[in-house]
């Protein structure tokens, strides 16, 4: 069993100056990851109206599937236009790192 996990840093338009407005981008987004059967949420940065980071978790039987998932939510996040991808960070744990 093969696990992974990603983390998008986004920036989000200007307009999104109170915690309402900020929920409007990111529950679509949240939403959209869903559909790639994986755990998603917010996880960092609630406390700031500009920036948020989202999180997603996978498991798969291998690692090349659990790549591939966590490509197709990077390339989903990425392909939206009303938020900036600024960063990804990725790890994959497989049965070796015990």
């Amino acid at each position: 069993m093969f696990t992974g996990c990603a983390e998008f840093d986004l920036l989000l338009p200007p307009d999104s100056r109170s915690l309402k407005a900020k929920r409007s981008y990111v529950r679509p987004i949240v939403a959209a990851l869903r559909k790639f059967e994986v755990a998603a949420a917010e996880v960092g940065d609630q406390d700031l109206h500009g920036r948020t980071t989202v999180g997603v978790a996978a498991v798969a039987g291998d690692h090349p599937h659990v790549q591939e998932i966590l490509n197709a939510c990077e390339k989903l996040v990425a392909a939206r236009p009303e938020v900036e991808l600024l960063g990804v960070r990725r790890r994959v744990f497989g049965p070796e790192d015990e």
